[in-house]
């Protein structure tokens, strides 16, 4: 869908539909970083219904927005945890494609839920790019609904409050926001790889003090 459409749907569904993109956006590549900008800056040029009641406050149209993001992205994530767990790897395998997920994509998701798991899913959630591709391999690698459901809500509300507010400061120039975003993205990769390299690091002193 391109930027006008993402745009055009908001701006004629409001919060309703920024919960059905980001409902989308758990489980398909669906440009969730820009409907959070773009839905965050009618906080300063515009004004959401909410359930019939117009509000035109910007805190509480952020509030409105940045909710409805949050929650959309976790019954997404709820849906694709179902679909890993029904489904299982062979549905992935065979319809991958229409997800953009590879089988060698898969294993290392895989592989980074089980190993870390309370990192992988809030960081995933958390990071452009990547969080389209968290919540079906949880579901096959079987992590309990619950605490996936947690930790999802945790890299969530990151993700949706954290760009809605970018959006509103940035008012009706989310376009350049959009673009400084490449920047924002090489810092949290590379946070994400420092964490994980702290993480094996203290794992593998920690094995070697017994046999020391």
């Amino acid at each position: 869908m391109a930027v006008a459409s993402f745009t055009s749907f908001i701006g004629d569904h409001g919060i309703y539909a920024v919960f059905a993109l980001m409902v989308a956006a758990a489980v398909v590549p669906a440009a969730s970083e820009l409907v959070m900008i773009y839905a965050g800056s009618l906080a300063a040029t515009g004004h959401v219904t909410v359930f019939g009641a117009r509000v035109t406050t910007a805190a509480w149209v952020f509030v409105a927005v940045a909710v409805a993001g949050l929650l959309g992205n976790v019954v997404g994530a709820a849906v694709g945890w179902l679909v890993g767990d029904y489904g299982g790897r062979p549905l992935l395998e065979r319809h991958g494609r229409w997800l953009h997920v590879t089988p060698e994509k898969l294993d290392r998701v895989e592989r980074r839920l089980e190993r870390y798991e309370l990192l992988a899913v809030p960081l995933g959630f958390l990071t452009p790019g990547l969080r389209s591709f968290v919540a079906i391999p949880a579901g096959i690698v079987r992590l309990p609904l619950a605490r996936f459901l947690a930790l999802a809500f945790v890299g969530c509300a990151g993700f949706c409050f954290g760009l809605a507010g970018g959006g509103w400061a940035l008012g009706s120039s989310y376009d350049r926001l959009h673009h400084d975003l490449r920047y924002v993205y090489v810092v949290v990769a590379a946070g994400i790889l420092a964490l994980a390299a702290l993480y094996v690091v203290r794992r593998r002193s920690t094995r070697a003090a017994p046999r020391a």
